[in-house]
């Protein structure tokens, strides 16, 4: 339910009075609301206590985990302590506006994690030059502007005095972000025209015009930097700290370059005569640090590792070094939730002209969402042998876009400029699309009942990344829109909307709110709405419904700030939707984008982030294939984050990190210009962990895999059980001391499915020759895995050495590929320490529980778990490798696990005699820093993953 103006004077004087409580309860905050009423007693008149208490509860039982750190701290001086923040005003007025919106233990996070990142800049008072340069990595849509925007305000208190946001690369984002600014920092409507500018957010909380910050950029879409407005500026070391919020533009960075050294500086550099800034400290924020940021030319590198210092970066790279390289006092800071690109940074890239390259040296930290944010985990779930857990029931499937080649229907996968999508439906849009805007007016309609009516409402529409192919969407959508407007408040053919309306409502609304709230009751209301109650105000929740389309030719703008109401929209854009721009109240998304790379397609993922109070109505109608590459990239992304936990234990520095994830191979998919190679790729797989769940399913590829196995189990000889531990691991067969040439020769055989791209066999078998060279990778351990017998029905099985059986694994098939058996997850995590006697398993807990961050954002819908009760894969190869305290390491040793898939899962496959040969290979931890070359045609990239955007 809504809260009126007293239910947030009362909400925010009681939340400060329960500030400093352990147990939060119903009864203690009736308590402490009749102490308020004492005071203000004409409160009681329009006070809503219900609402009250409940808005409360929730912001008491929500919480936020520590950042994780990786810090280098060399040539750094510890400065920032409590006595320097005593008189700090820019973020005590910002704390107290995010105070009235959110409770204070996520207050009090962001208070932590911004002390944490300023304290690893330099304390803009020291003396001399200094160059600190940093990332932090949020998840998506978890609040990253707000910490910036904190991290910002304490900035300036402790003494920068120029801030530079660059803020994406087009005037939506860019005025979002200085709206934004403009509420939580400078605390005034920025604008050229003086009667334009009043006082908003902070600026309502502490008026004194002695510390309002100055302004070179305003919120209007045309307001970015530039020298008509930068004649009036001034900047003098006394004043107050000056924010420029900037495209990443070329022609905009170049003004303000100039401006900055004909303006701005003071003096010049002895050695090379460019004009330097000494007397002001710089701090630069870069927004989606990963986009434009990152310098794709491939510097080169003598052999001694020196830079060719006359190599020429890519423009906006370039530009923003030079802007860093003019101060002698300067600090960066990257803002991203998908950071690949900015670790494939050359930690050494540096040239004469633009200085060091944005490699974060100084530190790189991991955000912690807190306990409502939701995110990939949540929705998705976490994946398992037995296939995804705890997902929420959100996704719907989309089947009618194109046809089965791809090639034609609405909305074909592979489209080109100037396409106008058709099909045969009514309205010229596919049943699916139609379905998703009825979602959304039901939506709409539903929140109004809900007591959200003033919030913002959004729907995204994202198919096509051509913006005369969106302007198409729109008039469609429109139409369909003003179809329903029609029939809905106007009773034309009125039945026949109302009935499928309802259907809607009963047959997905009321039991998909049902579901999440039974998962966890602090995501979803309980349903207390009737379908009279939203018949009677459908008419006038439609008419509120707006369709815009947002692109770079569009006029239209999501003006969320500037709308008195909520706005009720549906959005239709591609690129300028796809990164960065925040979607208020996003609550249905139609969402056909194909690109398969990793940063690009979790960057468009606007469905993530806060629903409080209606996360239950929301919907993402996409493919399947898509929801199974968000799964992929989930689950990547969760496994870096442990090895990032993993080394931040063991004290590692943002270098040692960036030289791990380079030759990750789970990052093969991302922008391979990104990745400094546009023809080979260099792997290591040391520490990695490598399984195949693309499969090829013809039967001579079926039958030469089986071959390939036979050939192997004959060169092992006799095998023996493994060893029964109370680790509740899969039983099975295995083999000790195997040499490495049996298992190459088997990796030579054995074919895998070319779309599998992360385990080609071939590469595999390179890598482990090439260890075997420098003494690492001789000796295996070689495990068949398989489940214990049901005694209630037969389960098909192997028979090995022509006398044990081997229980055949089920794996679901997933996906409609014609020409691969997919499978979510082969491995079973506890199967990767089938090795481990019980010292090195409980070295390797240890590790995983010391490594563990109390992340939220990481976790899935299941009940918040203790302690890890198993080692995770990262702290078991760690421990393998490198050892422990009584455990020798030894990265002469790697682990082939081999399953045997039940082949009934195969759709139109009912040749039980031959089962699916599948593997997965748990490499140990090794420092020797090896890789291997892997060709990749230019063309089956694109085939595969798509442009980067």
């Amino acid at each position: 339910m809504a809260l009126n103006t007293v239910d947030l004077k009362v909400l925010a004087f009681v939340q400060n009075l329960l500030e400093d409580e352990v147990d939060v309860n119903p009864s203690m905050i009736e308590e402490k609301i009749s102490i308020a009423l004492s005071i203000k007693k004409e409160w009681s008149e329009t006070l809503n206590r219900d609402a009250v208490i409940a808005e409360l509860i929730r912001r008491a039982s929500t919480w936020v985990g520590d950042n994780a750190t990786l810090v280098n701290n060399e040539g750094h001086i510890p400065w920032l302590n409590q006595d320097r923040k005593q008189s700090w005003r820019y973020w005590q007025r910002y704390r107290e506006l995010q105070e009235k919106k959110l409770s204070w233990n996520i207050v009090e996070g962001l208070n932590k994690s911004t002390d944490q990142i300023l304290s690893n800049l330099e304390d803009p008072n020291r003396d001399g030059p200094w160059d600190r340069r940093g990332l932090v990595v949020g998840h998506v849509q978890s609040g990253k502007t707000g910490n910036y925007t904190g991290l910002i305000c304490k900035a300036a208190d402790a003494g920068y005095k120029i801030i530079i946001v660059l803020a994406g690369m087009h005037n939506n984002l860019r005025s979002q972000t200085q709206i934004r600014l403009d509420e939580g920092f400078l605390g005034y409507t920025t604008s050229l025209i003086e009667d334009e500018i009043h006082a908003v957010g902070v600026g309502l909380i502490d008026k004194d015009p002695f510390i309002r910050p100055n302004f070179a950029t305003n919120r209007s879409e045309k307001g970015d930097f530039n020298i008509k407005a930068a004649k009036h500026l001034g900047i003098s070391p006394e004043q107050r700290p000056w924010l420029f919020v900037v495209k990443k533009n070329k022609s905009v960075l170049e003004r303000l370059l100039k401006w900055i050294e004909n303006h701005v500086a003071n003096t010049k550099d002895k050695d090379t005569n460019r004009k330097i800034v000494t007397h002001l400290p710089l701090l630069v924020i870069d927004d989606e640090a990963d986009n434009a940021s990152v310098d794709t030319g491939e510097q080169q590198f003598d052999e001694s590792g020196l830079p060719d210092l006359e190599h020429q970066p890519k423009t906006i790279n370039r530009l923003t070094r030079q802007i860093l390289h003019t101060f002698t006092r300067s600090a960066y800071v990257g803002y991203t939730a998908t950071p690949f690109a900015n670790i494939f940074i050359h930690e050494r890239g540096q040239t004469i002209k633009e200085g060091p390259d944005l490699f974060p040296t100084a530190f790189i930290s991991n955000l912690s969402a807190s306990s409502n944010y939701v995110g990939p985990a949540k929705i998705f779930g976490i994946n398992s042998e037995n296939g995804r857990e705890g997902g929420l029931p959100l996704t719907r499937q989309v089947k009618d876009h194109c046809s089965l080649d791809e090639k034609t229907g609405w909305m074909p996968t592979k489209h080109k400029n100037g396409y106008i999508p058709a099909c045969e439906e009514d309205h010229g849009i596919p049943a699916s699309l139609k379905q998703a805007i009825e979602s959304f007016v039901l939506t709409c309609c539903i929140r109004r009942l809900r007591g959200q009516k003033d919030d913002h409402c959004s729907m995204l529409v994202h198919v096509t990344r051509f913006t005369s192919v969106q302007g198409v969407v729109k008039e469609q959508v429109e139409g369909y829109v003003e179809w329903l407007k029609q029939r809905l408040v106007r009773k034309i053919d009125y039945s026949t909307v109302i009935e499928n309306l309802k259907s809607l409502w009963e047959e997905d609304f009321v039991p998909t709110s049902e579901k999440i709230y039974k998962v966890n009751s602090e995501l979803a209301s309980k349903n207390l709405i009737t379908w009279a109650q939203i018949e009677d105000d459908l008419p006038s929740a439609i008419s509120e419904i707006e369709v815009r389309a947002i692109n770079g030719f569009a006029k239209e703008a999501l003006d969320y700030a500037d709308c008195a109401v909520g706005l009720k929209v549906i959005a239709i854009g591609g690129d300028k939707l796809a990164r960065g721009l925040t979607l208020e109240g996003l609550c249905t998304s139609y969402f056909l984008r194909a690109s398969r790379m990793y940063d690009t397609l979790m960057q468009m993922g606007r469905w993530f982030g806060y629903r409080p109070d209606y996360l239950d109505l929301c919907r993402l109608y996409t493919t399947d294939e898509l929801v199974e590459w968000f799964e992929h990239i989930a689950d990547a992304s969760e496994e870096l984050r442990e090895e990032f936990d993993l080394m931040k234990a063991s004290g590692a520095t943002p270098r040692e990190y960036g030289l791990k994830v380079m030759s990750h191979p789970v990052l093969m998919v991302t922008s391979r210009l990104k990745m400094r190679s546009s023809k080979s790729l260099y792997l290591s797989f040391s520490g990695q962990s490598v399984e195949t769940v693309s499969l090829l399913k013809d039967q001579a590829s079926l039958r030469s895999n089986l071959n390939a196995f036979e050939q192997l189990i004959l060169g092992m000889g006799c095998s023996e059980a493994v060893p029964e531990r109370d680790r509740k691991g899969s039983p099975g067969r295995q083999w000790l001391n195997v040499p490495a040439d049996l298992i190459i020769q088997f990796l030579v055989d054995y074919k895998t499915h070319p779309a599998a791209m992360k385990v080609n066999s071939k590469v595999l078998s390179d890598f482990i020759q090439s260890l075997t060279m420098q003494g690492e990778l001789t000796s295996w351990t070689v495990a068949i895995m398989t489940k214990k017998q049901n005694k209630d029905k037969s389960v098909p099985c192997f028979f090995l050495e022509n006398k044990y059986e081997i229980p055949l694994v089920t794996r679901k098939h997933k996906g409609n590929s014609e020409d691969r058996y997919s499978i979510g997850r082969l491995l079973s995590p506890i199967d990767e320490g089938v090795d481990l006697d019980d010292n090195a398993w409980l070295e390797a807990l240890k590790l995983t529980r010391t490594a563990g961050v109390n992340d939220p954002g990481r976790t899935s819908n299941e009940p918040e778990s203790k302690e890890p009760a198993n080692p995770s894969g990262p702290a078991i190869r760690k421990i393998r490798g490198f050892g422990a305290v009584g455990v020798p390491k030894n990265p002469q040793r790697g682990l082939l696990l081999i399953y045997l898939l039940d082949p009934s899962e195969i759709k139109d496959y009912s040749d039980i005699s031959i089962p699916v040969v599948s593997f997965g290979i748990s490499f140990p931890g090794s420092d020797s820093g090896t890789k291997v070359k892997y060709e990749v045609n230019n063309v089956l990239w694109e085939q595969e993953y798509g442009s980067e955007y």
